[in-house]
């Protein structure tokens, strides 16, 4: 965080924290200027609800998984299963996925965060589990229906370097969204690896 951004928070936790005390007293709350007032606009429309935190909100719930992978394009898939919770925090700002299955048979554990951020206009994920220690960030966009579609990278253990790969949401019905994951195979090309069926209860 830059100092900028430093001063400009400093200023806007000091007008919501102390205009309480002096409206106690009969007084008046401090004064910004109209630099600062507007730099508090900005922040404050930046954190505001919308239509796509509501739809976020919307699929917070408990389901039950189906996943399957592949390691080669036309290959068999390896099939497991699974349960996720999602939950609102930040008083509805952030969607937090809780996964708990298996893979190659033995338990794993996923945490995900999803948002929209209001000043870039995009859709904003992270995912972090059991089988690694990083971290990968991704971004897209959804549409009326809640189709979605991402571009997320991370450090793979076997090429070691970043990977980038894309996905996929869409509801297939209501109590039903089907997540899909494309990446490069081990000739580059891209190739469907991991898909999930969430099915809500």
């Amino acid at each position: 965080m830059t100092h900028a951004m430093k001063g400009i928070l400093w200023v806007a936790c000091a007008a919501y924290c102390i205009a309480p005390a002096f409206a106690d007293d009969g007084g008046e709350p401090p004064k910004l200027t109209p630099a600062q007032q507007a730099e508090m606009d900005a922040y404050q429309k930046a954190g505001a609800l919308g239509a796509p935190h509501a739809a976020l909100a919307a699929t917070a719930g408990t389901y039950d998984l189906r996943v399957r992978s592949w390691s080669e394009p036309g290959g068999a898939p390896m099939e497991e299963t699974g349960k996720a919770t999602r939950r609102m925090i930040l008083d509805g700002r952030v969607l937090v996925e809780a996964m708990d299955s298996t893979m190659m048979g033995t338990p794993f554990t996923g945490h995900a965060m999803s948002g929209y951020d209001n000043v870039s206009g995009e859709y904003w994920t992270t995912w972090m589990d059991s089988m690694s220690t990083g971290l990968m960030v991704s971004r897209g966009s959804c549409d009326a229906t809640g189709a979605c579609t991402f571009i997320g990278s991370w450090n793979d253990p076997v090429r070691k370097g970043p990977v980038t790969a894309r996905m996929t949401t869409r509801w297939t019905s209501p109590a039903t969204q089907l997540f899909e994951m494309f990446g490069p195979g081990k000739d580059g090309k891209e190739m469907k690896m991991m898909e999930i069926v969430y099915t809500k209860k």
